[in-house]
């Protein structure tokens, strides 16, 4: 943590509320996104138990497993979460906008925009690549008719789609797959720990706490307090359950569904032996009556099931939306549109794969592809802390205070000129400020200008306690006199940073027939190692 962080968590703690860690919103939202609260069985991560999902704050969609040892009705759960986020991912999939040609790439399409699916905390976003793991591979009757437990074919296309939310999710500043709590956090600062504040109530409490409450009476209340049922005001925001809900209430509940669920398989067995022995029909009549009895009470158990189940998933639900809510109250930040058309190049590329039939993601990467990754994830996570210091002065401000840039007045400006044979203007401008950067001789040094452009410029001397000199490298035209505004004069505001703008990424990597041996040889070759065999399928892989 930053010491700016810190400084607001302590700053939290005194004042009783959540300190703004951010004066724009860093992250992109969309107009309507899919929000997801999903919610596990206890000591089986991947069982499901219920969902509340939808784009419409008033009417989600809830879908619950009354019994999650009963892998048909796991199944049906999965096929119901699969039309939703088919449909989801489908309603942006036509809609193109053409991207002229550069350098590097021919004009091509990109949609014009992408979906986008919020959760409560990072572990349901763990939960996402889970689901997304445990279905892709799945087979349907299609493709496989002696498959003993088929699914419908948009059960493992979900599970694609999923797979790469959750893979892009890692990508720093990625916002395809949000998480509310790791959103939140990184705008407010609480006067909890880290982990604390993956309770969404809780930080919900701190950041906007109720009339006459502190945040810390309000978290405090969110996590551990309880109604005349016993069980949490604020249960836990997915997919984990409360153990007093649990062992008190659901567990009796499912008990009872499981015996009107048997009853009814009895009762069914009778009625049909009545019809098949030719029993008289007033037998028949009584077994059909006790039949229907039979289906009523298992209806009814459910139905008690699922409003259990809901009463866990609807505060989250509510916490979701009322975080947006929150964050949609501050401005966009600048960069925001850049990295959200990443996103949506991202999501292109998947719907392209997808319509073309290629098979899901494997799943483990190679050594290439995983060098790519992490390449790409180091390079994306450079470029986001430096857009994320130019879009707010209050990120900056964090920088400034560890020595990675200086901000001041210009006191005196002085023109020079380059050695060359065509010279070149490189004025020498002092600058006054009460920042302390650390940085070495020559040190190169990085300033915003308007229109998007970074001007560079070279360390050269400390005139005086207090006074830094640099000298401009680019950024002034192409003449012997520099364009107007391109120098900055006498009493305006700058700010130089020690970090690159718009940093590039590593080396490229070798193509694979090119890759060493000790990085698994190319293919095909006798000197390449033989590829570790997968891990041999269980039943974990599956739900």
């Amino acid at each position: 943590m930053s010491l700016i962080g810190t400084l607001a968590r302590a700053e939290a703690v005194v004042a009783g509320r959540a300190q703004p860690l951010a004066t724009v919103r860093h992250r992109h939202l969309s107009r309507h996104p899919l929000v997801f609260v999903p919610l596990t069985t206890a000591g089986e991560v991947g069982a499901p138990l219920g969902a509340l999902l939808g784009r419409d704050r008033e009417a989600p969609s809830l879908l619950v497993v009354a019994q999650p040892r009963d892998r048909d009705l796991r199944f049906d759960f999965l096929a119901a979460l699969a039309t939703t986020v088919i449909a989801h991912m489908d309603r942006y999939a036509d809609a193109v906008e053409t991207e002229p040609a550069t350098r590097n790439r021919e004009e091509s399409e990109v949609c014009a925009d992408a979906p986008q699916i919020i959760v409560p905390n990072a572990a349901a976003a763990d939960y996402v690549r889970l689901l997304g793991r445990s279905t892709r591979f799945r087979r349907t009757a299609e493709e496989n008719p002696d498959e003993p437990y088929p699914v419908p074919s948009r059960v493992p296309l979900s599970g694609r789609w999923l797979t790469h939310y959750g893979e892009r999710a890692r990508t720093p500043g990625a916002s395809l797959l949000l998480s509310m709590t790791e959103l939140l956090s990184r705008h407010w600062a609480t006067g909890q720990s880290n982990l604390e504040d993956q309770h969404l109530g809780a930080l919900l409490g701190w950041i906007d706490p109720p009339e006459g409450m502190t945040g810390a009476e309000a978290a405090r209340r969110a996590e551990t307090g309880r109604g005349p049922d016993g069980l949490l005001l604020s249960p836990p925001a997915g997919p984990a359950t409360d153990p007093a809900f649990d062992n008190t209430v659901l567990a009796p509940a499912m008990s009872r569904f499981d015996a009107a669920r048997a009853a009814a398989r009895a009762a069914g067995e009778e009625q049909s032996g009545a019809y098949r022995d030719s029993k008289p029909q007033i037998e028949q009549a009584m077994a059909h009556g006790r039949h229907r009895t039979a289906v009523a009470a298992t209806s009814v158990a459910e139905a008690e099931v699922r409003a259990l189940v809901e009463s866990q998933l609807r505060p989250a639900w509510e916490d979701v939306w009322r975080g947006l809510d929150l964050l949609r109250a501050l401005p966009e930040g600048g960069h925001v549109e850049e990295r959200w058309k990443r996103d949506r190049w991202s999501y292109t590329g998947h719907r392209d794969r997808v319509r073309a039939g290629e098979p899901p993601q494997p799943k483990r990467d190679d050594a290439i592809a995983a060098a790519q990754k992490l390449m790409g994830r180091e390079t994306a996570q450079v470029r986001l802390e430096a857009q994320e210091a130019l879009d707010d002065p209050l990120v900056m401000a964090g920088r400034r205070l560890s020595g990675e840039a200086f901000a001041g007045e210009v006191t005196d400006v002085v023109m020079a000129y380059s050695e060359a044979k065509v010279p070149r203007p490189r004025p020498l401008v002092t600058v006054a400020t009460a920042d302390v950067p650390h940085f070495d001789a020559d040190a190169k040094l990085y300033r915003a200008l308007p229109g998007g452009k970074t001007q560079e410029a070279r360390f050269v001397e400390w005139p005086s306690p207090g006074e830094v000199t640099v000298r401009l490298l680019n950024g002034m035209g192409r003449g012997k006199v520099p364009d107007e505004g391109s120098v900055p004069a006498a009493g305006d505001r700058v700010c130089w940073t020690l970090f690159e703008h718009a940093p590039r990424g590593g080396p490229e990597l070798p193509d694979p027939e090119d890759t060493p041996w000790t990085h698994g040889g190319p293919p095909g070759t006798a000197a390449a190692p033989a590829a570790p065999a997968p891990d041999p399928v269980t039943v974990e892989d599956f739900l």
